[in-house]
């Protein structure tokens, strides 16, 4: 499985459906639908998206040699 970091590439808000979609072999498009329905529920999902959003590392860049 891939190491949990938000992507640079792939992002809409924060990075963080792409980084778990990643995480767990899926679509990112699947992880954002599985969200947004999720929302629907009650429950914190919103306050755990922005905490995976603050507490997750950004993906580093790729070094270039010159």
């Amino acid at each position: 499985m891939a190491a949990l970091t938000r992507p640079r590439d792939g992002r809409v808000l924060g990075g963080v459906c792409a980084a778990l979609a990643r995480r767990f072999g899926t679509s990112a498009t699947t992880m954002r639908v599985i969200f947004l329905v999720s929302c629907l529920l009650p429950g914190p999902q919103f306050l755990i998206y922005l905490g995976l959003w603050i507490f997750l590392p950004a993906e580093k860049r790729a070094s270039t040699a010159w």
